[in-house]
């Protein structure tokens, strides 16, 4: 897989989230939020979902790593992360 864009990071990146990857109105974002600050804090690369238990990566993490890998990240920290990344290679036609 290609990386997607980077490029710099957007307004506010650390502390709040893309909002189609957690809405403003979620009922457990603040919950969600503390999780997040509190694995930044300790410097943990992940922390676990309240809701579902999955894995999510910090925008320290994904900061760090240094691109976007166009995969929706919830703390994605790039700018250009709404952007759908380059294809990797020549347009397939139809059926081929």
């Amino acid at each position: 897989m290609r990386p997607g864009p980077s490029g710099p990071k957007r307004s506010g990146w650390r502390d709040v989230p893309h909002p189609t990857r957690l809405a403003p109105d979620r009922p457990d974002r603040a919950a969600i939020l503390d999780r997040h600050h509190q694995a930044c804090a300790l410097g943990l690369s992940t922390y676990l979902d309240p809701a579902t238990g999955f894995s999510v990566m910090t925008a320290d993490y994904l900061a760090e790593r240094g691109y976007c890998c166009s995969q929706g990240c919830r703390h994605c920290p790039w700018e250009g992360a709404d952007q759908e990344p380059e294809p990797d290679g020549p347009p397939v036609a139809p059926g081929g």
